[in-house]
């Protein structure tokens, strides 16, 4: 499959790889990496390491979409094992917001450049914040296939997300 074939998947940091329930009970293993010290980020220990390599099987183009930016780089790829991925640089928001003039009520601010990054491949969108509207505009206007799945950001990324976003990614 051509590099231009092989579908992107668009990763948000919070909600997914961090859930806001916390770690499950025992926690995960630990990793001393940035931020994983007395001063680093305490929510990195709620990140389960075994995503990664989860992550790196699945046969896409992995990119963080996550306003973590660069940090996501720092902070998470080690953590999780994955390679540097490249990075969604997101439009600096005017002094309305980061909303375009005449989207929908209920669109993510995320969904319109995001789709301006996919350039016509197929995409998956990995984020806690999608909504019917981001779904049905996506449908509008992606020339391409694409999967918007919305993960339970109280329990993150799990067994169920995988089932359906490998299914989505065979299905071509």
């Amino acid at each position: 499959m051509a590099s231009a074939d092989v579908p992107l998947l668009f990763l948000d940091v919070d909600g997914p790889l961090i859930p806001f329930g916390g770690p499950p009970p025992g926690g995960h293993r630990t990793y001393p990496g940035p931020g994983s010290g007395p001063d680093g980020n305490p929510l990195l220990a709620r990140v389960d390491p075994a995503l990664g390599p989860r992550l790196l099987g699945l046969p896409c183009t992995l990119v963080w979409a996550t306003t973590w930016l660069e940090d996501a780089n720092d902070c998470l790829s080690p953590r999780l094992s994955l390679p540097r991925l490249p990075v969604v640089d997101w439009p600096v928001a005017d002094e309305d917001g980061p909303e375009h003039p005449g989207d929908p009520h209920g669109l993510h601010w995320k969904t319109r450049p995001l789709l301006a990054r996919v350039g016509g491949r197929p995409f998956v969108w990995v984020d806690d914040e999608i909504t019917p509207a981001d779904r049905r505009w996506v449908d509008a206007h992606s020339p391409a296939r694409a999967l918007l799945h919305r993960v339970d950001p109280q329990r993150g990324l799990g067994e169920a997300d995988f089932t359906a976003i490998e299914t989505w990614l065979h299905a071509a």
